[in-house]
């Protein structure tokens, strides 16, 4: 039986769903999803200002071996994103311009690697966010097998095929498309609470006063005094 595959079908999920989460931003869904899903933060984003959702593409690569990113441009649809993983540690620069354009023509939005990237400046001014462990201009080989559409682990994170993928500048949350809603939901309504506190905040209420944080703070021994107790120092 065959050790690599290339899944064709995925199930991906309702595209007013994935429009909802990329609107609320990688820092809302996660707390909204009770704080899951979060990518480590050696994957940043290239790019400033770029915020995306989409149904996950997944690939294994060999380090240094871009085979299977070639490989999975076939299955994937438009709005989804290719998430690249490598069997070892990489920061080899597996995707550039090439393959962006390439995965641009199927209607991709965006690229999330645990290894690295190059042509940053063609990708930027291509409009084709990444995010990546790395920005290397070491190139890569075509020559070895791999998978797609497989669960992968970025950057300590599991990823399935078809899971939302959101992000933006705050990093990369990856949710399974079955609480997509549930999550949308939770976080529409972090967002109003939040719109709430920012308008206390902004005419002048204290967060110790708003969360009413005092009396945890005189439970925890913190006094208030107007100067430091004479120690004799003086």
């Amino acid at each position: 039986m065959a050790s690599h595959y290339v899944v064709r079908d995925v199930d991906r999920a309702d595209p007013a769903v994935i429009a909802a989460l990329r609107d609320a931003g990688v820092a809302t869904a996660h707390e909204a999803a009770g704080r899951i899903g979060l990518l480590g933060p050696s994957i940043q984003a290239r790019q400033a200002g770029s915020a995306i959702a989409g149904s996950a593409i997944t690939v294994t690569c060999h380090p240094g071996d871009n085979l299977m990113i070639h490989a999975a441009v076939e299955v994937c649809r438009p709005g989804d994103v290719l998430v690249v993983t490598t069997t070892s540690p990489s920061t080899d620069g597996m995707f550039g311009d090439l393959l962006a354009t390439s995965l641009l023509a199927r209607g991709v939005i965006g690229l999330v690697s645990d290894a690295g990237v190059r042509d940053i400046a063609s990708l930027r001014g291509m409009d084709f966010p990444v995010w990546s462990r790395a920005v290397h201009a070491q190139g890569t080989v075509k020559a070895s097998p791999g998978s797609v559409n497989v669960p992968v682990v970025a950057a300590g994170q599991l990823v399935r095929p078809g899971d939302i993928v959101i992000a933006d500048d705050d990093g990369v949350c990856v949710l399974p498309a079955s609480r997509g809603p549930e999550v949308a939901a939770a976080a529409a309504k972090r967002i109003a609470n939040e719109a709430e506190k920012r308008e206390k905040l902004a005419a002048g209420t204290l967060g110790v006063d708003m969360y009413n944080l005092r009396p945890l703070l005189a439970d925890l021994g913190v006094e208030y005094v107007d100067r430091l107790p004479d120690d004799g120092r003086a």
